[in-house]
């Protein structure tokens, strides 16, 4: 037996700090909340204590030190990627982010979904990271946002991407893709519904996917039990989503009114990734990029508040490394200044997460849920910066993280 012992708690339901806060952990389990400590007591002084945050968008397999985004696709082979993975999962768990979705690789890998790696080897010990709900491939039409043309126009035949990495046209080819994800370990399918910021060809909110492409890709994951995501910026292209039953929408940049009143009647999620309209670096990216960027950052700091306002469900995600791995907490201050109330910023960091992913083992400090425990030195409810300096990280009862 362990006891934690701090300042105070976060109670994520109240949405109220506790004092003091006591956990009993046992084993990778939270054993008891308040009472008298048992066992070996670690003692953090005045600091709070959260549930293990959670991040819904990420891809570990990019970025990180050295990274050179428009010509990785071609430089970094899949050893090279994953130790890159390596250190952002890493620095992503030692931020206080316990779980993620990685939402896609789009490189030349043979058909290796090398996020499904990374998380059996963070599972077996080898490494240190945040539990991870893989996507495997993204997948998106020949010249869609997340063919790797999004990076650098390559010349015809320079990295062709199998059906099986994702690049998939037709009802027949995307329902071999997204079985494909299945068969090896995919935990939700990933699909690109329209182009993006960096996507070098077309406009950004431009629906890529015909409508029975959509409802094709949602059978079949259905039909297995996972959920789908969305890359989606336009309005038509989200409602199309939408009524095609995506479960899930990536940014939503330009949702609409309607598009909003349409999520909230079907129970449509919205990752937003809304603190990358403040800290992407688009300073080196090609004149027409930094067009659309200037062009749909200031929609995007607007629609995410319209959504919550309306009662759309919101989870947060970052779209880690457009927000460099490691710094992912930097969403939550971004959805506080857009206006969402601080205590509904942390649900969305634990609580709403864990519902999107289908989980209800983590997100709250109760008894019987994993330990997945971290520690700031403040109030988030006042102050949510403090979850940008997280003084201790534990995961399944096991301390990665002691300042």
């Amino acid at each position: 037996m362990l006891t934690l012992r701090a300042g105070g708690l976060l109670d994520v339901d109240a949405g109220e700090i506790v004092r003091p806060g006591i956990l009993r952990i046992d084993g990778d389990r939270i054993a008891g909340v308040g009472g008298p400590p048992e066992g070996e007591v670690i003692d953090l002084g005045d600091a709070v204590l959260l549930p293990g945050l959670m991040d819904m968008e990420v891809n570990l397999l990019m970025g990180g030190r050295g990274e050179t985004l428009e010509y990785s696709p071609v430089q970094d082979d899949p050893p090279l990627r994953m130790l890159r993975a390596v250190g952002n999962a890493r620095r992503t768990l030692r931020a206080g982010f316990t779980t993620v979705r990685n939402l896609g690789l789009f490189v030349k890998t043979g058909g290796y979904l090398l996020d499904v790696a990374l998380g059996k080897a963070i599972d077996a010990g080898w490494i240190d990271g945040p539990r991870i709900v893989p996507a495997g491939h993204a997948i998106t039409p020949t010249g869609g946002h997340l063919d790797p043309t999004m990076f650098a126009a390559f010349a015809p035949g320079v990295l062709q991407l199998s059906v099986e990495e994702g690049i998939a046209n037709g009802v027949d080819e995307v329902r071999r893709a997204v079985r494909y994800q299945i068969k090896h370990g995919a935990k939700l399918i990933k699909v690109c519904v329209s182009g993006g910021v960096m996507s070098h060809t077309g406009t950004p909110g431009a629906q890529h996917y015909s409508d029975e492409e959509l409802r094709a890709i949602v059978d079949e994951a259905h039909r297995r039990g996972l959920r789908v995501a969305a890359h989606t910026h336009g309005a038509d292209a989200v409602r199309n989503a939408v009524e095609a039953g995506i479960d899930c929408i990536e940014h939503g940049f330009l949702i609409d009114d309607e598009t909003i009143s349409l999520m909230v009647e079907r129970g449509t999620w919205l990752v937003p990734t809304t603190a990358l309209a403040d800290g992407m670096d688009v300073s080196k990216a090609a004149p027409e990029l930094k067009a659309k960027a200037a062009e749909m950052f200031p929609k995007a700091r607007r629609s995410v508040l319209a959504a919550y306002k309306a009662g759309v469900k919101i989870a947060v995600g970052t779209d880690a490394p457009a927000i460099p791995h490691g710094r992912n907490a930097f969403e939550l201050a971004a959805l506080v200044e857009r206006g969402l109330a601080p205590a509904d910023v942390l649900r969305a960091a634990t609580v709403r997460a864990a519902e999107l992913i289908g989980v209800t083992d983590r997100g709250r400090l109760a008894e019987g849920l994993l330990a997945d425990v971290i520690a700031v030195p403040g109030d988030p409810l006042q102050d949510i910066a403090v979850t940008e300096d997280v003084r201790f990280v534990m995961k399944g009862g096991k301390v990665f993280v002691q300042k």
